[in-house]
Parts: C-alpha cells; structure tokens; sequence
C-alpha cells in the first residue's frame, strides 16, 4: 500500500478508535436511561392477535407431524407485494414471540411499515426481537437510542458493529477495510422471521422497498418461502446463536447510541412523519385475514420433509473459518443431481470448491443439464461482480456444461406489477430523484431506454424436479468464506415443480437473453478460442477483445433450441455482449475490470 495513504488511514484511524472507546461506567449509564425510558405497559388482554389461518398453519402442521415424519405447510412468495403482506398479516397474528433476521433494513415505506408493526406487537405483549447487520441495519444513532428506550417487549441488537458503532462514515468504513479487512467484511446475510415458533419467512429479501415492487425506478425479482411447521424450531436454534453471540450487540451499548443517551437522559425526541398511502392501504390489506389467505392460499402445499441449514456465528471465528454449514449441505445437494439442476443466483462467481464440482458433474458419462438463471448487466445493480462474472463464460459453457440465461431489465412476464412501483401513476416531478451515480463502478448502468427496470436477487435451485431450494445464500465466494447464510431445502415433487415452473419463466425467451458461442469464421475461430483462453487465465491480462460467448435473442416464430443444434443460428440473433446497455466506455471498463479484478473474486 503507498505509504502516505497507509500514513493518513493510521491518523485517522486513531482518533476513531478513542471517540469509539466508552468507559464501563458510561455504558451502564446508557444502558440504565433507556430501560429506565422503557414502558412496560401491555395494551391489550392476553389474546388480542389477530385471527388468521395463514398463522394457524403453523398448528396444521405440527398436529399433523410425528417425531419420524414432520408435516410442513408451505407457500412460495414470487410477488413481492405478497411477500410484504404476509410479513406484516403474520406479524399482526403473533400470540408470544417474533424473531426478525435481517442484513439490511432500510426505513422507506416498507421498513417503516415493518417497524410500525413490530412495535405495535411489542404494546400487546408480544416478545420482539429485530437482530440486523450492522453495516445495512438502521444505522441512525437517534433511532436505535429511540429503539432502545421504547418497551420491554421490544429488543434490537446489531450484528458486527465496525468500530462498534450504529453509524459508519466513509473515512471510518475505508479505515476498517484497510485496518481490520477480514472482520469488516465477515457479514450476517440471513433473512428469516419466526413467528411464535410456528410460522416462517425465509429467502432472499431484506427490508427495503425495492424487495417488495414498491420502487419507482429499480426493484428486485426476489423470491421467500413460507413455512410452517417443526423446521421452525432449527431456525429458532440458530437465531438464538447469533441473538447471544458476543457480535450481537444491544443496541444502547453502542458508541454513538449511548452518547446519544447520555445526552438526552433517556431517548431524543422525535417527529412523528405521515405514512404514505400505499402504508395505510397494506395496513388495511393485512387486516383482513379472509382476504389474505384467499390471496396467498392458491399457492399453498403440503408437505412432508423439510430441512434447514444455517451458518453460525462461529462461522467467523479464527478457528472455525471451514465452518460453512450452509454452503456444503449445497455442495452436497447438487452432488446428488442426476438429470437436472436449475440454479438461480444474482451473482455467477463460483467459489473454487463449487468450480471443483462442476467440473466432476460435467465429466460423468451421462451428464446432467445445469440451466443457469442470472443477471445481465444490464440488469445488475453489482457492476463489478458482472464483470467477474463476464471473464469466466467461456469456463462456464464449455468446461462446466451451463446453459446460462441472462435476465433482462425489462421482463415481459415477470411476477412483478408496474402499478405496485408507483411510477406509472406518478408524474415525473412527483417521482424520487434517482439514488444511481453512473461515475460509481458498482449500481445499475445506463440503459438505452426508460422504464421500471427490474434485477434479479432470487436464490434458488431445483434438484431432479424432486427437490427445492429458497433461501439467501448467493452460491459465490462471499456466501461461502465470509458472509452467514440460511436455507430451507423441500424434499417434495410438486413443490420443486412449481418452483422449477418459477424459474423456467426468468428464463424464457421474454424475459432472458441466451448466453451462447460467438458464431465467426471457421478459418480463425480455433486461433479466437486458444486466445482468448489463454487470455482468460493470465492473473492480471484478460483484454481479448472478442470474447468466447455472447448474448442471444430468440426470432419470432421460432422454437427455443439448444446451441448445438444446426439451426441455431438462423433462430437466435446476437445482440453483443451488453445488449440494453447505453455506454461504451463502460464496456471497456469492463474488460478493464476484468484484466484487474481476478484477485477480488473471493470478496465479491
């Protein structure tokens, strides 16, 4: 590292560390003035909770259970106006306890609809606990000094604070990836709320607007899965390891937080800010739980085993750094492929154990079919990890057999409703101004023409049509070495059926682009193929310019085909490597990034 920068990171690093430094006696001061702010007033009879079937699934299917065959309830939640729904109807229907994991929560209609509820579970005697990563998790002094103080019934912890500490500044955040490079980036990615120990949400979506079809602009095709049943009680298991991991800190014991306390004596004031009225109108939605079962219910299926697979907190330990449950209960479910894997991730980097698999599936005599659904760049809001992701189609194709679909920004047919997002009803001066820098190298790249563009976050596999997958590990680097993760895994044909259907539909022509072998001229072809693999595998040069693999559009009137079939092209147009895409220096960047960037694979 230059030596002067090295110097200006120590200098301010220094001083963070003694402003983060709180003395015992001043912690137990915050900690005294919030509980002593806290109310213990319960607003309501024992049995207040809403009345829904939805939360009674959860009883179905532990009466139905036995200790040498569980019996689960479980319905797939692809829209994400639904998902949200059924987060805040089964929040309302809590009896005794509400355990909420999250990596990022962020308090724009959406979170703040969460929040309303949770603490409004809290007044009538339910047992709250809000567990976030601290990096994406609230990180407002004032509001977590506020959470602090509000009830006995309501508990906030915050996973891994960097320099522990609500709110990070750019300088500190830098400080820490140069100073403490491992613990920065060893984050919590789980997302599941239990409900009473009966119901469940787990899969891919943090609480954010643009999980839920609610932003005007960019919302992500994500996917959870409800589930109800005696899976829940592994889930319970897990969240009580983090809730009682040292990196699990309570909230009034932050730096930030507890000097807030100190200096209010108690919780700063707040503004009391009008919900918007898509807030008020879920509120009524979720209301109504006739309404919400018959909304939810059609994609409802009972069945029998279902397993769950959660990192711990150990995982970021020194001595437990293999200690990745998650991952390989992974590896070994797509160990087990014989006919088919469809995989579904945001991110294609493989980490070098999956590489490794692949490779020894794709040599078995009979190979199954591994059809990859994924982001396009111009879909992606991860530049840098599509750049990875760009370098390694040729790998990907030709030495581990995929069948890669890259999904476009604008989907036909995709389980999300314009309307949701606010922008067909609103004028332009009415939208929110965009939150994109186009100078940054990560976010959503310029596109040639506007609308509501739509990126891929779902997570997912389907094993032999027998098996399926939902959950928040991204099958990349990172899930693997340096974030936890969790997962359910369903033994059932119908449900693994249904969720092959979901993701055969991200996959369609409509709605992806086919990622295929660049058609040239077969007197250089073999000289494009050695040189660019050759290029590929230099540690810092990989400025091929014509590239194994490119994208492809279906011709109207023609049947989807596989790539070797001798029709192939006269049925697929190819529409270069970054259709959609309005720039040209950035696809240079690109190429650059991925000459660079070999060495960020595991971190990304």
């Amino acid at each position: 590292m230059n030596r002067l920068l090295r110097l200006f990171l120590i200098a301010v690093v220094l001083p963070l560390g003694a402003c983060a430094h709180l003395s015992e006696a001043q912690r137990q001061q915050a900690a005294t003035y919030a509980r002593d702010a806290q109310s213990t007033v319960v607003e309501c009879p024992p049995g207040c909770a809403l009345a829904s079937p939805l939360r009674d699934l959860g009883d179905v299917a532990y009466a139905k259970s036995r200790a040498d065959a569980a019996r689960h309830e479980v319905i797939l939640l692809d829209r994400g106006t639904d998902s949200l729904l059924a987060r805040v109807h089964l929040i309302r229907s809590a009896k005794k306890t509400i355990d909420l994991q999250t990596f990022h929560f962020e308090l724009d209609d959406s979170g703040t609809l969460m929040l309303d509820e949770l603490m409004a579970a809290a007044r009538r005697g339910v047992k709250v606990r809000l567990l976030l990563d601290q990096l994406g998790g609230l990180a407002d002094p004032d509001l977590q000094a506020r959470l602090a103080s509000f009830h006995r019934n309501f508990e906030l912890r915050v996973y891994n604070p960097v320099f522990k500490k609500a709110k990070v500044a750019p300088l500190e955040f830098a400080a820490g990836i140069v100073f403490k490079f491992r613990d920065i980036n060893q984050r919590m990615h789980n997302k599941e709320m239990v409900i009473d120990g009966r119901v469940a949400i787990i899969g891919g979506r943090n609480v954010q607007d643009k999980y839920y079809d609610w932003e005007s602009d960019y919302n992500y095709r994500d996917r959870d899965l409800l589930v109800a049943g005696p899976v829940c009680i592994g889930m319970i298991a897990n969240f009580e390891a983090f809730w009682t991991d040292h990196r699990a800190y309570p909230t009034a014991g932050l730096a930030d937080v507890a000097r807030v306390l100190i200096a209010h004596k108690g919780p700063p004031p707040a503004e009391e800010a009008p919900r918007s009225p898509r807030v008020e109108a879920m509120r009524l939605a979720a209301e109504d739980s006739t309404a919400v079962f018959a909304r939810l219910s059609p994609f409802l299926l009972e069945v029998g085993r279902v397993d769950f697979f959660g990192d711990l907190p150990n995982k970021h330990d020194a001595a437990f750094q293999s200690r990745n449950d998650a991952s390989k209960a992974l590896l070994d479910i797509i160990g087990g492929t014989r006919q088919e894997l469809l995989l579904q991730t945001p991110y294609l980097v493989l980490s070098r154990p999956a590489r490794r698999l692949f490779r020894e599936i794709h040599k078995r005599p009979d190979p199954p079919q591994i059809l990859v659904s994924t982001n396009s760049l111009a879909a992606t809001d991860a530049f840098p990890v599509y750049a990875m992701s760009h370098k390694y189609k040729r790998l990907y194709l030709r030495e581990l057999g995929f069948v890669i679909h890259e999904y476009k920004p604008f989907p036909l047919s995709a389980p999300i409703d314009p309307a949701t997002t606010g922008a067909l009803n609103a004028t332009p001066q009415a939208l929110p101004p965009r939150k994109v820098d186009y100078d940054r190298h990560d976010g959503p790249v310029p596109l040639k023409r506007a609308g509501v563009r739509i990126g891929l976050h779902a997570k997912s596999m389907v094993i032999d049509e027998r098996i399926g997958v939902v959950g928040s590990h991204n099958f990349d680097p990172r899930s693997s070495k340096l974030n936890t993760e969790s997962m359910v895994v369903v033994h059932d044909a119908a449900f693994a059926e249904a969720l092959a259907a979901s993701i055969r539909n991200d996959m369609a022509p409509e709605n992806a682009w086919l990622i295929a072998k660049r058609e040239e001229l077969p007197l250089v072809a073999q000289l494009n193929y050695n040189l660019g693999k050759l290029s590929e595998k230099l540690p810092i040069f990989d400025l091929w310019p014509l590239p194994y693999a490119t994208s492809y559009e279906l011709q109207p009137g023609c049947q989807p085909l596989p790539e070797g079939d001798p029709n192939f092209y006269k049925c697929y147009k190819g529409v270069g490597d970054f259709p959609e895409v309005n720039m040209s220096l950035k696809s240079v960047y690109t190429r650059i990034l991925t000459a660079f960037g070999a060495g960020l694979v595991p971190i990304l």
